[in-house]
Protein backbone atom coordinates (compact mmCIF):
# COMPACT_ATOMS: atom_id res chain seq x y z
CA UNK A 1 0.00 0.00 0.00
CA UNK A 2 1.56 3.26 -0.98
CA UNK A 3 0.83 6.60 1.15
CA UNK A 4 0.04 10.11 0.58
CA UNK A 5 2.89 12.40 -0.36
CA UNK A 6 3.40 15.03 2.76
CA UNK A 7 1.35 18.14 1.12
CA UNK A 8 3.11 19.80 -1.01
CA UNK A 9 3.07 23.52 -0.33
CA UNK A 10 2.43 24.89 -4.06
CA UNK A 11 3.00 27.91 -5.96
CA UNK A 12 -0.89 28.90 -7.13
CA UNK A 13 -3.62 26.04 -8.15
CA UNK A 14 -2.68 22.38 -8.23
CA UNK A 15 -2.20 21.80 -12.12
CA UNK A 16 -2.04 18.15 -12.72
CA UNK A 17 -4.64 16.55 -14.36
CA UNK A 18 -5.83 12.84 -12.95
CA UNK A 19 -8.04 11.33 -15.98
CA UNK A 20 -9.61 7.61 -15.25
CA UNK A 21 -11.17 5.86 -17.63
CA UNK A 22 -13.46 3.21 -16.67
CA UNK A 23 -15.13 0.42 -19.34
CA UNK A 24 -17.10 -2.34 -18.87
CA UNK A 25 -18.81 -4.78 -20.92
CA UNK A 26 -21.67 -7.18 -20.14
CA UNK A 27 -21.90 -10.20 -22.54
CA UNK A 28 -24.82 -12.64 -22.51
CA UNK A 29 -26.52 -15.44 -24.98
CA UNK A 30 -29.83 -13.91 -27.33
CA UNK A 31 -30.15 -16.37 -29.85
CA UNK A 32 -32.96 -15.45 -31.69
CA UNK A 33 -33.32 -12.24 -33.59
CA UNK A 34 -37.03 -11.35 -30.96
CA UNK A 35 -34.68 -12.06 -27.65
CA UNK A 36 -31.55 -10.07 -29.46
CA UNK A 37 -34.14 -6.89 -29.51
CA UNK A 38 -35.36 -7.60 -26.09
CA UNK A 39 -31.74 -7.34 -24.63
CA UNK A 40 -31.32 -4.32 -26.10
CA UNK A 41 -34.47 -2.71 -25.27
CA UNK A 42 -33.85 -3.88 -21.58
CA UNK A 43 -30.00 -2.72 -21.19
CA UNK A 44 -31.83 0.56 -22.89
CA UNK A 45 -33.99 0.91 -19.89
CA UNK A 46 -31.45 -0.53 -17.53
CA UNK A 47 -29.02 2.54 -18.34
CA UNK A 48 -31.05 4.92 -19.64
CA UNK A 49 -29.82 8.83 -19.46
CA UNK A 50 -31.54 9.40 -16.47
CA UNK A 51 -30.57 6.33 -14.39
CA UNK A 52 -26.60 7.41 -15.74
CA UNK A 53 -26.98 10.52 -14.29
CA UNK A 54 -27.55 9.86 -10.95
CA UNK A 55 -24.53 7.12 -10.87
CA UNK A 56 -22.36 10.14 -12.02
CA UNK A 57 -24.12 12.19 -9.54
CA UNK A 58 -22.88 9.80 -6.77
CA UNK A 59 -19.39 9.75 -8.32
CA UNK A 60 -19.20 13.32 -7.86
CA UNK A 61 -19.99 12.80 -4.42
CA UNK A 62 -17.32 10.24 -3.65
CA UNK A 63 -14.43 12.44 -5.30
CA UNK A 64 -15.77 15.35 -3.24
CA UNK A 65 -16.67 17.79 -6.30
CA UNK A 66 -19.14 20.00 -7.02
CA UNK A 67 -21.41 20.08 -10.33
CA UNK A 68 -21.39 22.86 -12.37
CA UNK A 69 -24.28 21.79 -15.59
CA UNK A 70 -25.24 18.87 -16.57
CA UNK A 71 -25.82 17.54 -20.37
CA UNK A 72 -27.64 14.10 -21.17
CA UNK A 73 -29.32 12.73 -23.86
CA UNK A 74 -31.00 9.54 -24.89
CA UNK A 75 -30.13 8.40 -28.63
CA UNK A 76 -32.01 6.31 -31.51
CA UNK A 77 -32.48 3.10 -31.58
CA UNK A 78 -30.19 2.75 -28.53
CA UNK A 79 -27.42 4.11 -26.52
CA UNK A 80 -26.95 7.11 -23.86
CA UNK A 81 -24.66 9.76 -23.14
CA UNK A 82 -24.20 11.90 -19.99
CA UNK A 83 -21.68 14.70 -19.76
CA UNK A 84 -20.77 16.56 -15.83
CA UNK A 85 -18.35 19.78 -16.13
CA UNK A 86 -17.15 20.08 -12.09
CA UNK A 87 -15.09 21.81 -9.77
CA UNK A 88 -13.38 21.20 -6.32
CA UNK A 89 -16.18 21.17 -3.71
CA UNK A 90 -16.31 21.26 0.09
CA UNK A 91 -14.24 17.77 0.43
CA UNK A 92 -15.85 15.03 2.94
CA UNK A 93 -13.16 13.76 4.65
CA UNK A 94 -13.65 10.46 5.00
CA UNK A 95 -14.11 9.85 1.31
CA UNK A 96 -11.78 11.73 -0.85
CA UNK A 97 -8.17 12.00 -0.87
CA UNK A 98 -5.25 10.10 -2.81
CA UNK A 99 -4.47 7.36 -0.13
CA UNK A 100 -3.62 4.59 -2.04
CA UNK A 101 -7.11 2.39 -0.35
CA UNK A 102 -10.58 0.89 -1.75
CA UNK A 103 -13.06 3.97 -2.00
CA UNK A 104 -16.60 3.15 -0.98
CA UNK A 105 -19.05 0.83 -2.29
CA UNK A 106 -22.71 1.29 -3.13
CA UNK A 107 -28.26 6.96 -22.12
CA UNK A 108 -25.18 9.45 -22.25
CA UNK A 109 -25.19 11.86 -19.46
CA UNK A 110 -22.43 14.77 -19.31
CA UNK A 111 -21.74 16.85 -16.46
CA UNK A 112 -19.62 20.05 -16.94
CA UNK A 113 -17.14 20.88 -13.94
CA UNK A 114 -14.79 23.62 -13.68
CA UNK A 115 -11.60 22.59 -15.54
CA UNK A 116 -12.84 18.80 -14.79
CA UNK A 117 -15.97 16.86 -15.97
CA UNK A 118 -17.18 13.28 -15.76
CA UNK A 119 -18.51 11.45 -18.98
CA UNK A 120 -20.48 8.36 -19.72
CA UNK A 121 -21.40 6.50 -22.75
CA UNK A 122 -23.18 3.26 -23.72
CA UNK A 123 -22.98 0.80 -26.28
CA UNK A 124 -25.26 -1.96 -26.76
CA UNK A 125 -25.18 -4.61 -29.58
CA UNK A 126 -25.99 -7.63 -30.68
CA UNK A 127 -24.78 -9.55 -33.81
CA UNK A 128 -27.24 -11.75 -35.95
CA UNK A 129 -25.02 -14.49 -35.81
CA UNK A 130 -23.83 -16.99 -33.15
CA UNK A 131 -26.45 -15.32 -30.54
CA UNK A 132 -23.83 -13.61 -28.81
CA UNK A 133 -25.13 -9.92 -27.45
CA UNK A 134 -23.03 -7.29 -25.56
CA UNK A 135 -23.15 -3.81 -23.60
CA UNK A 136 -20.01 -1.58 -23.26
CA UNK A 137 -20.29 1.92 -20.88
CA UNK A 138 -17.35 4.28 -21.08
CA UNK A 139 -16.89 6.36 -18.36
CA UNK A 140 -14.05 8.91 -18.22
CA UNK A 141 -13.51 11.13 -15.11
CA UNK A 142 -10.81 14.09 -15.25
CA UNK A 143 -10.20 16.24 -12.70
CA UNK A 144 -7.70 18.93 -11.71
CA UNK A 145 -6.58 20.07 -8.69
CA UNK A 146 -6.33 17.86 -5.45
CA UNK A 147 -9.58 15.66 -6.20
CA UNK A 148 -8.93 11.91 -7.35
CA UNK A 149 -11.11 9.77 -9.39
CA UNK A 150 -9.86 6.86 -7.81
CA UNK A 151 -11.59 6.62 -4.86
CA UNK A 152 -15.01 6.20 -7.09
CA UNK A 153 -13.78 2.87 -8.06
CA UNK A 154 -15.82 0.69 -6.19
CA UNK A 155 -18.71 1.93 -6.14
CA UNK A 156 -18.60 2.44 -10.40
CA UNK A 157 -17.36 -1.60 -10.66
CA UNK A 158 -20.45 -2.21 -8.49
CA UNK A 159 -22.95 -0.18 -10.78
CA UNK A 160 -22.78 -2.47 -13.82
CA UNK A 161 -21.51 -5.47 -12.21
CA UNK A 162 -19.69 -6.43 -15.25
CA UNK A 163 -18.02 -9.84 -16.69
CA UNK A 164 -15.37 -7.20 -18.01
CA UNK A 165 -13.45 -4.47 -16.50
CA UNK A 166 -11.12 -2.38 -17.88
CA UNK A 167 -8.83 1.25 -16.02
CA UNK A 168 -7.08 3.48 -16.83
CA UNK A 169 -5.34 5.85 -14.80
CA UNK A 170 -2.61 8.86 -16.00
CA UNK A 171 -1.76 11.72 -13.87
CA UNK A 172 -0.58 14.43 -16.70
CA UNK A 173 1.15 17.78 -16.51
CA UNK A 174 2.56 19.06 -13.57
CA UNK A 175 2.33 21.81 -10.66
CA UNK A 176 5.05 23.98 -9.03
CA UNK A 177 5.66 24.35 -5.53
CA UNK A 178 6.71 27.55 -3.60
CA UNK A 179 10.27 27.25 -4.59
CA UNK A 180 9.33 26.93 -7.93
CA UNK A 181 9.87 22.89 -8.09
CA UNK A 182 7.63 21.05 -10.59
CA UNK A 183 5.94 18.28 -9.24
CA UNK A 184 5.01 15.52 -11.55
CA UNK A 185 2.62 13.70 -9.58
CA UNK A 186 1.40 14.85 -5.83
CA UNK A 187 -0.03 11.29 -4.66
CA UNK A 188 2.08 7.83 -4.72
CA UNK A 189 0.64 4.89 -6.65
CA UNK A 190 1.66 1.03 -7.53
CA UNK A 191 -1.28 -0.35 -8.92
CA UNK A 192 -5.02 0.35 -9.61
CA UNK A 193 -5.78 -2.60 -7.37
CA UNK A 194 -4.92 -1.31 -4.16
CA UNK A 195 -8.57 0.90 -4.73
CA UNK A 196 -10.72 -2.37 -5.30
CA UNK A 197 -11.65 -3.82 -2.05
CA UNK A 198 -10.73 -6.98 -1.04
CA UNK A 199 -14.44 -8.47 -1.55
CA UNK A 200 -14.40 -7.34 -5.30
CA UNK A 201 -10.98 -8.51 -5.98
CA UNK A 202 -11.37 -11.74 -5.06
CA UNK A 203 -14.29 -12.46 -7.39
CA UNK A 204 -12.08 -11.15 -10.60
CA UNK A 205 -8.98 -12.45 -12.17
CA UNK A 206 -6.80 -8.74 -12.57
CA UNK A 207 -3.88 -8.21 -14.99
CA UNK A 208 -1.47 -4.82 -14.32
CA UNK A 209 0.24 -3.34 -16.88
CA UNK A 210 2.00 0.10 -15.77
CA UNK A 211 4.46 2.49 -17.29
CA UNK A 212 5.85 4.36 -13.48
CA UNK A 213 8.23 6.59 -15.23
CA UNK A 214 5.31 7.94 -17.25
CA UNK A 215 2.61 8.32 -14.58
CA UNK A 216 0.38 5.52 -16.47
CA UNK A 217 -1.60 2.56 -14.54
CA UNK A 218 -3.60 0.11 -16.33
CA UNK A 219 -5.65 -2.91 -14.50
CA UNK A 220 -8.14 -5.32 -16.43
CA UNK A 221 -10.50 -7.51 -14.52
CA UNK A 222 -12.35 -10.50 -15.85
CA UNK A 223 -14.63 -12.82 -13.57
CA UNK A 224 -13.15 -15.54 -12.68
CA UNK A 225 -16.49 -18.04 -11.79
CA UNK A 226 -18.72 -19.18 -14.99
CA UNK A 227 -22.52 -20.06 -14.64
CA UNK A 228 -23.98 -20.51 -17.53
CA UNK A 229 -27.34 -19.26 -16.16
CA UNK A 230 -26.07 -15.86 -15.79
CA UNK A 231 -25.77 -15.39 -19.71
CA UNK A 232 -28.70 -16.34 -21.20
CA UNK A 233 -31.48 -14.01 -21.61
CA UNK A 234 -34.92 -15.30 -21.89
CA UNK A 235 -33.47 -18.41 -22.77
CA UNK A 236 -34.39 -21.44 -20.21
CA UNK A 237 -31.34 -23.29 -19.80
CA UNK A 238 -33.03 -26.95 -18.60
CA UNK A 239 -34.81 -26.42 -22.23
CA UNK A 240 -30.97 -26.68 -23.83
CA UNK A 241 -29.22 -30.47 -24.68
CA UNK A 242 -26.21 -31.00 -23.03
CA UNK A 243 -24.49 -30.06 -26.12
CA UNK A 244 -26.19 -26.98 -26.41
CA UNK A 245 -25.52 -26.39 -23.36
CA UNK A 246 -21.48 -27.56 -23.55
CA UNK A 247 -20.78 -25.04 -27.07
CA UNK A 248 -22.60 -22.11 -25.70
CA UNK A 249 -20.79 -21.91 -22.73
CA UNK A 250 -17.58 -22.26 -25.20
CA UNK A 251 -19.22 -19.51 -27.51
CA UNK A 252 -19.69 -16.90 -24.57
CA UNK A 253 -16.04 -17.97 -22.55
CA UNK A 254 -14.31 -17.18 -26.36
CA UNK A 255 -16.31 -13.80 -26.63
CA UNK A 256 -15.43 -12.61 -23.10
CA UNK A 257 -11.68 -14.04 -23.61
CA UNK A 258 -11.27 -11.99 -27.10
CA UNK A 259 -12.86 -8.75 -25.32
CA UNK A 260 -10.20 -9.30 -22.33
CA UNK A 261 -6.99 -9.87 -24.51
CA UNK A 262 -8.02 -7.12 -26.83
CA UNK A 263 -7.51 -9.81 -30.20
CA UNK A 264 -9.53 -12.23 -31.85
CA UNK A 265 -8.81 -16.08 -31.84
CA UNK A 266 -10.12 -19.11 -33.95
CA UNK A 267 -13.31 -20.51 -31.44
CA UNK A 268 -12.37 -24.19 -30.98
CA UNK A 269 -14.87 -26.77 -30.97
Amino acid sequence: MGMEIEKIQLHGFNNLTKSLSFNIYDICYAKTEQQQRRYIEYIDEMYNAERLTQILTDVNAIIGAQILNIARQDYEPQGASVTMLISEGNEAPSLVGNMEEPGPMPDSVVAHLNKSHITVHTYPESHPYGGISTFRADIDVSTCGRISPLKALNYLIHSFESDIVIMDYRVRGFTRDISGQKHYIDHEITSIQNYISDLTAERYQMIDVNVYQENIFHTKMILKDFALDNYLFDTDKDALTSDERAAIGRQLKHEMAEIFYGRNYKLRR
